[in-house]
């Protein structure tokens, strides 16, 4: 298990602060644009030190996107900078007529974003931002995890051509990625390498996927970690060869998990490699006033929630973490997956639950001693149990019967039980 070493805490919009003071000593292009929170931005040196250069425009996030995209189209590198809920939802608009339809070279810097901006309350916890940026045509996303990483995504997006979505945060976390180490939109970094689950963190969420894995391989775990600061484009080579390895894969965000960076995993492993996800994010639902600690442990945004997570995804079984009793996903034969689609053509004939025969032929079948009924959600027990008592007609059963379920294959036999 690699070691990462915290340099100090420091909130990653100090970092984004320093990299826009040092792109202003050095590149005359770069002019900044603030809708009143300076400070907050960190964004005070840079207008000290480049008066004109800086444009306060006061509560005005809409005209300040579009000063940018005129700015921008004169030839300068704009930064924009608001918190989250300011440079997205309330400017949607704006950006997407604007900047991100006419591809200017906006950068859009947002600070305060998700659950972490604290004690503001729900109405200025964005934790959409992401999904809705990352619909635009064209607009590249990213979420960097401390300060040195934000330090370097802020130089980079200066080199790129294009607009760009930065997001980052307000509180103090662990800094520990390399100062040195060069960004590069688009590209994952490999944090530690590991052979039994996949965890693929972004923004805050990455320092407590680390802390995870040290737990875990205290219980005969070896997570591989994936730093994914760019959501989009994503970078599938990275997430593909590392969840062909190890089966499985965990998503961890600061965000929404409708729209965020693990519905685009979901997107990728359905079209290239099915293999089974869990989710760490907030699951619909706004935020609240807290300290960015408190909120971040009651809407499960940490390690611990990593932690039990991985287990599911590796289809660790009751019995403890060993490898033996883990779930080994193999692709099967069309042969073997013949019976299993047939059954599905069977129940769309009948308008029958698909649930309600894999329940009801398990309580049939003589071979099987135990039924386990899983649910994913509390409110579907109710309507899971309910399928033990769904009229199946005898027509049907006669077809699903007929089926070739006894092989002389054992594991086939173990497959089409099981399914």
């Amino acid at each position: 298990m690699k070691k990462f070493i915290n340099q100090g805490d420091k909130d990653t919009r100090s970092g984004f602060g320093e990299g826009l003071t040092e792109l202003g000593r050095n590149n005359d292009d770069v002019v900044a644009l603030c809708a009143d929170l300076t400070g907050s931005l960190k964004m005070n040196e840079f207008a000290d030190e480049n008066p004109e250069r800086f444009f306060q425009v006061g509560i005005a996030e809409a005209n300040m996107m579009g000063l940018a995209a005129g700015l921008a189209t004169g030839g300068k590198i704009p930064y924009t900078g608001t918190f989250a809920n300011f440079s997205t939802g309330r400017v949607y608009d704006q950006i997407r007529q604007s900047i991100a339809y006419s591809n200017k070279n906006v950068k859009i810097c947002a600070s305060h974003a998700g659950i972490t901006l604290g004690e503001d309350g729900a109405t200025h916890q964005i934790l959409e931002d992401i999904g809705l940026m990352k619909m635009l045509p064209g607009m590249t996303v990213i979420n960097t995890c401390d300060f040195n990483q934000t330090k370097s995504a802020t130089h980079e997006i200066c080199n790129f051509d294009g607009p760009v979505y930065l997001r980052f945060g307000r509180p103090k976390v662990a800094n520990f990625t390399n100062p040195s180490e060069v960004f590069k939109i688009g590209k994952g970094v490999l944090l530690n390498e590991g052979g039994d689950v996949t965890i693929v963190a972004t923004g805050h969420l990455v320092w407590e996927a680390i802390q995870a894995s040290k737990k875990l391989y205290n219980e005969g775990i070896n997570a591989e970690i994936i730093n994914i600061h760019t959501i989009k484009p994503l970078d599938e080579e990275i997430i593909l060869k590392s969840v062909n390895k190890t089966k499985c894969i965990v998503s961890a965000e600061e965000h929404n998990i409708y729209g965020g960076l693990g519905e685009s995993i979901s997107r990728l492993l359905t079209t290239k490699a099915p293999f089974p996800q869990e989710f760490v994010g907030t699951n619909d639902t706004f935020g609240e006033s807290g300290t960015p600690f408190e909120l971040m442990n009651k809407y499960g945004l940490n390690s611990i929630s990593i932690f039990n997570a991985a287990p599911y995804a590796g289809g660790i079984l009751a019995k403890g973490s060993n490898k033996t009793n883990r779930i080994v996903y193999q692709e099967a034969s069309k042969e073997k997956l013949a019976p299993i689609y047939e059954i599905e053509k069977i129940c769309l004939d009948y308008n029958i639950p698909v649930g309600a025969v894999a329940l009801q032929f398990s309580l049939r079948d003589k071979r099987i001693t135990s039924t386990i009924v899983g649910v994913s959600k509390p409110d579907r027990i109710k309507q899971t149990l309910s399928w033990a008592n769904c009229p199946i007609p005898d027509e049907a059963w006669e077809r699903i019967t007929n089926l070739p379920f006894s092989t002389t294959d054992p594991e086939a036999d173990r497959i089409y039980l099981a399914c």
